[in-house]
C-alpha cells in the first residue's frame, strides 16, 4: 500500500480497530454505536470502509473519543456517550488523547483525498475560507460606532479638531483593523467598503454585508437579527446580577451564556467573553450573504474575527465550519473567547470546550 493510500485509509482502520479491540474481551458492535451516536449502521460502516472512503465530520469523532474513553459507555443498560462533565480526570485525559489522534488522522485523510482529487497546492482559508467572496462582488463592512456622548470626550473624534481622526467613531477598532486587511487580501478584485451606521447609503445593505459589533452599538446588527430566525439572542441586561448574556433555545430549554469575570467593583476583570459568528443569506438581497461577528464585549467580537484570520487557526477553523455545516444556507456558532490580561486568545473551534452552541444542530447521517 502506498503512503498516500495508507494515509487515506488510516482513519477508517483505526475506527474499526477501536470497535473490535479497544477493550480486551469486549467487542463493540455497529448496532451499539448506532444506539449511542443516533446514526444508522450503514453510515458507521461507511466510516470504517477502506474502499468507498467516507470521512466522518469532527463532531462525530468527538462522539467516538467520548465513547471509547471509558468502558462505562457500555455499563448499566444501552450503549451511550457520557457527557464530559460526568467523566473522571483519567477519562477526560483519554478522551483528549483519542480526539487528538482521530482529528490528526482525519486531517491527513482529507489532505490526501484533496491531493488525489485536485492535484496541486491545497487552498487555504485566505483564498477559499469564509472571508473569500465571489470575485468582483461588492462587500460592505458595517462597524459598530461609539455613541455621540462618548465621542465628545475624545478630542480627536471632533471633526472641528485640526487632528480629527475619523476612525475614532468606530467602537471595535481592533476587530475592524484585523478584518479589513484580511478581507481586502482575500478579495483583491472586489470593492470593499467600510461604513458606520450613520454613513449608510442606499446600496450598502444589498452587498455582501459583514456586521461588526453587538446590538447595543450597531443598530444594523439589531435590524438584521430581527429579520432572520435564530435560536440565539443577545440580551443587554447590563443592570442584572450577572450582566448581559446570550440566550439560546436548545432541546426545549432556554439557556444563558454569561461572560466570566473576577474581582469586584473598580477591580473587576474580564477573563472570558462570549462571541457569536453567523453566516447566512442577506435578507435584503438573497443572492448575497450576511455575516455577523458579535460579542458581549469588544474582545468577544475580536476573538470571533481572529478565529478566521489568525494564521495559526484560520485554516482549521474554516475547515471545521465547512465540515460541520457543509452546504447549510445559514449557520451560527456561539464561542468562548478566553481573555488573558489585555489579550483575547483566538478560539480553536476544533476543541469542543470552546463551542457553546451550534446551529443548526447535527442532523442524523451528517
Amino acid at each position: 500500500m502506498s503512503g498516500d493510500e495508507s494515509a487515506r485509509t488510516a482513519l477508517a482502520l483505526r475506527l474499526r480497530e477501536l470497535r473490535d479491540s479497544r477493550w480486551p474481551g469486549l467487542r463493540v458492535t455497529q448496532g451499539q454505536l448506532r444506539d449511542a451516536f443516533g446514526v444508522s449502521v450503514p453510515l458507521i460502516s461507511s466510516w470504517e470502509s477502506t474502499h468507498q472512503i467516507k470521512i466522518p465530520p469532527v463532531h462525530r469523532l468527538e462522539k467516538y473519543a467520548a465513547f471509547f474513553a471509558t468502558r462505562r459507555s457500555l455499563a448499566n443498560g444501552p450503549a451511550r456517550v457520557l457527557p464530559l462533565s460526568d467523566m473522571t480526570a483519567d477519562e477526560l485525559a483519554e478522551h483528549r488523547a483519542l480526539l487528538d489522534e482521530l482529528t490528526r488522522l482525519r486531517k491527513n485523510a482529507l489532505r490526501h483525498q484533496a491531493s488525489a482529487e485536485h492535484p496541486g497546492p491545497i487552498p487555504d482559508a485566505l483564498h477559499e475560507g469564509p472571508w473569500h467572496f465571489p470575485d468582483g462582488e461588492p462587500i460592505t463592512i458595517i462597524c459598530s460606532q461609539i455613541p455621540y456622548e462618548e465621542r465628545e470626550k475624545i478630542s480627536y473624534a471632533d471633526p472641528s479638531s485640526p487632528d480629527y481622526i475619523e476612525l475614532y467613531k468606530y467602537s471595535d477598532l481592533d476587530s475592524l483593523f484585523e478584518l479589513w486587511g484580511h478581507v481586502r487580501a482575500s478579495n483583491p478584485h472586489s470593492l470593499v467598503t467600510l461604513r458606520a451606521t450613520e454613513d449608510l447609503r442606499a446600496d450598502d445593505l444589498t452587498t455582501h454585508v459583514v456586521l461588526l459589533g453587538g446590538v447595543d452599538y450597531n443598530e444594523v446588527t439589531a435590524y438584521m437579527l430581527s429579520r432572520i430566525e435564530l435560536p440565539v439572542r443577545q440580551v443587554a441586561d447590563w443592570e442584572g446580577e450577572w450582566g448581559p448574556y446570550f440566550e439560546v433555545d436548545e432541546d426545549g430549554e432556554t439557556r444563558r451564556h454569561y461572560t466570566v469575570t473576577n474581582g469586584s467593583g473598580d477591580k473587576v476583570r474580564l477573563t472570558e467573553d462570549v462571541g457569536f459568528f453567523y453566516r447566512g443569506v442577506n435578507p435584503d438581497n438573497t443572492s448575497h450573504s450576511l455575516t455577523i461577528c458579535n460579542g458581549m464585549h469588544s474582545r468577544g467580537v475580536y476573538g470571533v474575527v481572529r478565529a478566521l484570520t489568525d494564521a495559526r487557526f484560520r485554516d482549521r477553523n474554516a475547515a471545521y465550519l465547512r465540515d460541520r455545516f457543509g452546504d447549510a444556507e445559514a449557520y451560527s456558532l456561539l464561542t468562548r473567547v478566553r481573555v488573558q490580561g489585555r489579550v483575547a486568545v483566538t478560539p480553536d473551534w476544533t476543541v469542543a470546550s470552546y463551542r457553546l452552541h451550534e446551529w443548526p444542530g447535527p442532523a442524523d447521517g451528517a
